[in-house]
């Protein structure tokens, strides 16, 4: 591929492909110069299911399912205030999950699709994130309602959830539009162990 332009032919071929070439070297420049991004768990999620099979797949699965949030002590301090709110964002790393796809086939579909228009954990960085109701707070100890995540699995951060700011009215759900009635009854089953 030419790196300099000096003919009108070059010139197209770098037009066609001088964009993607330019942010390719930019990306690459930049992740070079960037410090790699390492993120500690703040604690540790128990939840009743040991393996993904068989879980629900979203929250909507799991109402009424109860689990616990065990905050490492030296996060405590983090939890003042918190029990204002009936609900809370939980941001986990998938720990379980190993492989990485930018296609995949979802629960809910038949059909591949691309993994950014998926709730897969098989995204390429792990990162799991469910709204759920929390019930009380005992020193370190959440207590928390419609689980849908593994047993043991690393929380990364906790966020309250305020209507406010986290509640949209969209006005479309791209492939999922018929199938996230579903999402209710769906399993997991073995497609992303």
């Amino acid at each position: 591929m030419p790196t300099a332009v000096s003919s009108e032919r070059s010139t197209a071929t770098v037009g066609a492909n001088g964009l993607k070439v330019a942010l390719r070297t930019a990306f690459n420049e930049r992740r070079g110069a960037m410090e790699p991004i390492v993120y500690q768990p703040i604690g540790v999620i128990r939840s009743p299911y040991q393996t993904r099979a068989g879980m629900p797949i979203q929250v909507s699965g799991a109402r009424g399912i109860r689990g616990t949030i065990m905050v490492y002590p030296e996060y405590g301090d983090g939890l003042k205030d918190l029990n204002g709110f009936s609900h809370i964002i939980l941001l986990y790393h998938f720990h379980r999950t190993h492989d990485k796809a930018l296609v995949v086939t979802p629960f809910l579909d038949d059909q591949p699709r691309g993994v950014f228009a998926t709730r897969s954990p098989n995204h390429p960085n792990a990162i799991g994130l469910s709204t759920v109701r929390l019930l009380g707070i005992e020193d370190l100890r959440l207590s928390i309602e419609d689980v849908d995540i593994l047993d043991g699995t690393p929380l990364l951060d906790i966020k309250p959830y305020v209507p406010a700011f986290d509640h949209r009215n969209p006005e479309r759900v791209g492939w999922l539009e018929d199938a996230q009635q579903k999402a209710g009854q769906q399993r997991a089953d073995k497609r992303f162990q």
